[in-house]
């Protein structure tokens, strides 16, 4: 659920159950079903104060998928197509 709240811009956890709770789509994604229980808001304070607080748990997570996605020349290619070089030059 919290990956929909950093793709969607949703800052709010309260919101992001509102959200999860009518939105069929985020539904789908979290695997929810249409009668699944959304989580209450409450429950992603109480991990983040108590259970990851000592924890890089997340900050692993968060690298893990960020070396994934990003190629090691991204930027270089995003610049020369800026200048209509091409991905080499």
């Amino acid at each position: 659920m919290l990956l929909v709240g950093y793709c969607f811009g949703i800052r709010s956890e309260r919101r992001l159950c509102e959200e999860v709770h009518l939105n069929v789509a985020y539904r789908w994604f979290c695997r929810l079903g249409l009668d699944g229980d959304v989580p209450d808001h409450s429950t992603f304070s109480k991990n983040r104060h108590g259970r990851f607080r000592e924890s890089d748990l997340v900050r692993q997570l968060f690298e893990t998928v960020v070396r994934g996605t990003v190629r090691p020349n991204a930027q270089a290619d995003h610049f020369h197509m800026l200048l209509g070089l091409g991905p080499h030059g």
